[in-house]
């Protein structure tokens, strides 16, 4: 089988710039057959845009320069050296302090899906149902894990934005891995920012996929969705769709 993908990424209707970062590969990326990564930035001014698009780009070439075979030792590599590059200029410019951000990214072997996560930023897996395969790094999340908080109010609660994981805000970062196995032709993969998830509830986004059109229709129909219900956050999307 073969992974389609298409990224997307929309400023949204509130922000004055774009603090998400898109990177697609169908094709190999150093000892990985291909590559696809999200990242979300926070930060002040210029902050947050810079420590996305550092975060992807040094993972890339960090990739692209590996020795490793196995591809979890790939990212795991790729994601602590990338949180060293913006922690480095986090700590050393008073003008990008405090700065980071999250990070999803995926390879597809022809077999077996394999996800690494920091933050809140998601990946789901899609045929007649949607499912969550990722777990945010966030206070809600972890208030929903003690019994604090029903899952359906977490989207309206006045801290969902704070992420206890990130790229970029301690020495040390760890991703979390996930794999996927059963896939079969015509399931699909959704990568994105919580621009859109806070915006469309996860029953709209499965409408809007199974109405089965071209991986960018659908894409620019998720961000349009996620625009009309009040575009409050930058919308990063990336649509995988598998071929076999």
């Amino acid at each position: 089988m073969k992974l389609r993908v298409v990224g997307l990424s929309d400023i949204g209707r509130l922000r004055q710039q774009n603090q998400d970062y898109v990177f697609t590969s169908e094709v190999q990326v150093g000892p990985l057959p291909n590559l696809c990564i999200v990242a979300d930035g926070m930060g002040g001014h210029k902050a947050g845009e810079y420590a996305s698009k550092c975060a992807v780009e040094t993972m890339v070439g960090a990739i692209n320069l590996s020795k490793e075979e196995e591809p979890r030792k790939v990212l795991t590599a790729a994601i602590r050296r990338a949180n060293e590059k913006v922690r480095q200029k986090a700590t050393t410019d008073d003008n990008f302090k405090g700065m980071g951000t999250t990070v999803v990214a995926e390879t597809f072997d022809g077999q077996t899906l394999l996800v690494a996560n920091v933050g809140d930023s998601r990946m789901y897996f899609i045929n007649d149902e949607i499912q969550q395969i990722t777990t945010d790094h966030s206070l809600v999340e972890e208030m929903i894990k003690m019994g604090g908080l029903e899952r359906e109010k977490a989207r309206n609660h006045p801290d969902k934005n704070i992420i206890t994981r990130a790229i970029g805000v301690v020495d040390l970062v760890d991703a979390d891995f996930f794999t996927i196995d059963n896939i079969h032709p015509g399931d699909t993969i959704l990568m994105c920012s919580d621009g859109l998830t806070n915006m469309v509830e996860d029953n709209e986004i499965l409408e809007i996929i199974k109405q089965k059109e071209s991986l960018e229709d659908t894409a620019r129909k998720l961000i349009s969705a996620a625009n009309k219900n009040g575009g409050r956050d930058n919308i990063t999307v990336i649509l995988g769709r598998f071929e076999g």
